[in-house]
């Protein structure tokens, strides 16, 4: 297949030319679950969902099983007074009634809020508080949690009526959802109203509350179609889980968007279970963050009990993805895989594309989405030149497809006059993509040098003793900071002072001598977010401690 240049691409782009494939118009309005499901139920054989559960059941979904399904829920909904702009909740596992939940939310105009089954009940209890929540789903393995959440709103749970649990759920739901017609007019909503509720963490203070409006639907479009490459040819797998954005912008309502089949894998992630999920679906188009690949490479020697898998491209997003992942990846499934970048906030930015021919650059986060604009600014908010550092930034007013309105209760403000700002620290390559180096407080400051933990992570990851590492600046009174590392090894090395020292020199060689790290602690696992980030705050903190203690 023929693909067009990306600079060519860019000039002749229009947002019209994405909304024209909608079934409504962002004039006036348009219904969410009518654009990623009903309008590919025509034929009645047509894919939506393959799943495979846990406990090792597996299945599929037609759009049209899901649009009946989505009407019956709708029809509940309703019934209990539940409609537009209200929110509803699911805590859930990657399964159909997770999708139909999904789908019946949005059906009835309502705005569906994801919760990742890992929450406790305190963080469970804030989001449901601070949404007004009027409705939650979930099954009998995450009911205890609620238990332990005041103000809980009506209940949903996923069982039938032999199930213990039965009794103290508000609504059971398959026996309510039979019982409801599987028609439903779906409610359209406005451009900038809301579908989805997410929240945000940082590494300080509660979670920020992020709306997405119907209009993200066009800058999730261009992304599946152009970065991801989305073809209707593909078995298509995004391995993140729907409780975060990246899954469920793009595990769930991108694929579906195009009218493609997504695939839901409920057991947690091991590299058996991957490659042998890649082998039985035929999947052609994978998507999954660094931590992912990390683990499977680790694991490739099972990949000779793996002849069959096949894959056609692949995506990383989440943390910078590193070349050793990259040339291992083309290595071991002949194939390519694309580092991509984006937020909670705003989507996927920035990419590098499948579907449109560009330079590529070694870990870099790639080019702008069409109709984007990213810059990166100075101290001072002026757009920096081409080899500078400085925060990346959207240029709202010459970004048509920007969708992100503000936090939702007014938690913070990330503008600077017409920028958005990510708080993300990029160098600019002077041509439309950019080159990540590190949160801006991540960034390590040390005898004037300015160093990005990303660059000496992805260092350290091309040694064969290394499985992962986190780097972050250790308070020092000459310089300071100094680099320290964080390092997990693979078992057949000994995590000793020989091998610190063999890192630090690979370091010293393979990127500068300023940027080493001066200290290295072997460490068994590194502190993660529930969707895998890296939490360098609890590291820096944990260096400032061991100064203090002398």
């Amino acid at each position: 297949m023929d693909k067009t240049r990306y600079n060519d691409f860019i000039r002749d782009f229009t947002p019209e030319s994405i909304i024209q494939n909608f079934i409504g118009d962002f004039n006036s309005g348009l219904n969410v679950c009518e654009e990623i499901c009903d309008r590919w139920a025509d034929d009645p054989t047509r894919v939506a969902l393959r799943y495979e559960l846990a406990n090792g059941d597996r299945g599929e979904m037609t759009f049209r099983e899901l649009m009946q399904r989505s009407a019956q829920f709708a029809n509940f909904l309703t019934a209990q007074g539940i409609g537009k702009g209200d929110r509803i909740a699911a805590l859930l596992t990657r399964t159909p009634e997770l999708m139909i939940a999904v789908l019946g939310a949005l059906r009835v105009g309502a705005v569906y809020q994801p919760l990742f089954t890992a929450f406790g009940p305190g963080a469970i209890e804030y989001r449901l508080q601070k949404a007004s929540t009027r409705l939650i789903i979930t099954n009998p393995e995450q009911w205890p949690k609620l238990k332990e959440v005041n103000g809980l709103p009506t209940t949903m749970l996923v069982a039938d009526d032999t199930d213990p649990l039965a009794g103290e759920a508000d609504f059971l739901y398959y026996q309510t959802l039979d019982a409801q017609p599987d028609q439903f007019t779906p409610v359209k909503i406005g451009a900038d109203e809301p579908f989805l509720q997410m929240f945000t963490s940082g590494t300080t203070g509660k979670s920020k509350g992020v709306t997405i409006p119907a209009r993200a639907l066009a800058a999730f479009h261009v992304y599946m179609r152009y970065a991801i490459g989305l073809r209707d040819t593909d078995n298509f797998w995004n391995v993140a889980d729907p409780g975060w954005a990246y899954g469920l912008y793009y595990a769930v309502v991108g694929p579906l968007l195009l009218g493609c089949t997504t695939h839901f894998n409920e057991a947690g992630f091991t590299a058996d279970n991957t490659f042998e999920f890649l082998r039985r679906y035929k999947i052609t188009n994978l998507a999954a963050a660094p931590t992912a690949y990390r683990m499977l490479k680790a694991n490739d020697a099972l990949l000779k009990d793996y002849p069959e898998i096949d894959l056609r491209v692949a995506n990383s997003a989440g943390e910078p993805l590193n070349p050793e992942i990259v040339n291992w990846v083309q290595r071991v499934f002949d194939c390519r895989v694309c580092d991509q970048y984006g937020q909670t906030e705003t989507g996927m930015t920035s990419a590098n594309f499948h579907e449109l021919e560009h330079e590529y650059r070694e870990a870099s986060m790639g080019y702008q989405l069409p109709g984007y604009r990213l810059v990166a600014l100075d101290a001072d908010f002026n757009e920096v030149g081409p080899g500078e550092s400085g925060e990346l930034a959207i240029d709202m007013e010459n970004s048509p497809l920007y969708f992100f309105q503000g936090y939702t209760w007014g938690e913070k403000s990330p503008y600077f006059d017409r920028y958005y700002l990510t708080g993300d620290v990029v160098i600019s390559n002077g041509d439309g993509s950019h080159s990540y180096t590190g949160r801006d407080d991540d960034i390590i400051a040390s005898a004037g040098y300015r160093i990005g933990p990303a660059d000496v992570e992805s260092t350290l990851l091309e040694h064969e003793a290394v499985v992962e590492s986190a780097v972050v600046g250790k308070p020092d009174d000459k310089r300071g900071s100094i680099v320290k590392a964080y390092v997990v090894t693979h078992p057949q090395f000994d995590a000793d002072d020989q091998l610190a020292e063999a890192l630090q020199q690979h370091v010293r060689n393979r990127l500068s001598t300023h940027a080493f790290p001066r200290e290295i602690e072997f460490v068994t696992d590194l502190p993660k977010t529930s969707s895998g980030k890296i939490q360098r705050f609890l590291l820096r903190k944990q260096a400032e401690q061991e100064v203090a203690a002398g």
